[in-house]
Parts: structure tokens; sequence; C-alpha cells
């Protein structure tokens, strides 16, 4: 069964706010990873980052949380 995306709107416009280059949501079913990959800019070189193991109370709040982190790495 896949999930209703609440509002693809809300999720470009986040990246759009944070003037993020992509981001990528990935899942695994077998293992139950869902993912979020957030690359804020890239302009200095090639991204480097982390990772952030944590059950958010959203979507919207793990996607929210990778854009700050990867703005704050920029």
């Amino acid at each position: 069964m896949v999930k209703e995306v609440r509002s693809i709107h809300s999720i470009f416009d986040a990246m759009m706010q944070h003037t993020h280059e992509r981001v990528c949501l990935a899942t695994d079913s077998v293992n139950g990873l869902q993912a979020v990959i957030a690359l804020h800019n890239t302009v200095r070189g090639p991204a480097l980052g982390g990772v952030r193991m944590w059950q958010y109370d959203s979507e919207e709040a793990a996607i929210q949380d990778a854009l700050r982190l990867s703005e704050a790495m920029t």
C-alpha cells in the first residue's frame, strides 16, 4: 500500500526556502528503512555529510530536519 503524499508542494517550498539542490526520499521495505537525503549546496565541490538515525513524529518533521542539517553543514 502506497501512502499518499500530504503536500508535495510543501516539500518543494521548503527546498526553495532553504535553497537546496536536491532532496531524495528512499525506502527499503525489507528492512523498514525510510530515508531523506538532502544536498544543500555543491558549488565548492562534492557533498560530504552524515547520517542521523531518529524516530520522527511525521515524515514532514524528518524532511525538515534533513533540510536544516544539510544547510548547517554547507
